[in-house]
């Protein structure tokens, strides 16, 4: 039978960091900060790609420490809703227009 190991150590007993784990692990919290969840986006590497993940406060501490987490700064949280807003309302559309208006 084959043993599976998550990780391999170096010789100081630290894990070794593989290709996938220097990867920068991007958050962004979505919910309030006493909320009993945490709503949150979770992007590998690359900050506009990102899934939506909801967990309990200690789980999503937990989650931020082993995955060693970056928060989004202010200018990616920007440019993640520039590109959202686009793909959601076009540009050059009538929708668009119709949605710039509507927040005039």
């Amino acid at each position: 039978m084959t043993k599976l190991t998550l990780h391999t150590c170096d010789d100081n007993g630290q894990p070794k960091r593989q290709p996938f784990d220097r990867l920068t692990k991007y958050i962004r919290v979505r919910s309030e900060p006493d909320a009993r969840f945490v709503e949150f986006d979770f992007a590998i590497d690359d900050p506009s790609l990102f899934v939506e993940l909801v967990m309990p406060q200690e789980a999503f501490e937990a989650f931020c420490i082993t995955n060693n987490v970056v928060r989004m700064t202010e200018a990616q949280i920007r440019d993640v809703d520039a590109e959202m807003e686009k793909w959601r309302y076009g540009e050059e559309t009538l929708m668009s227009h119709n949605h710039n208006r509507a927040s005039e």
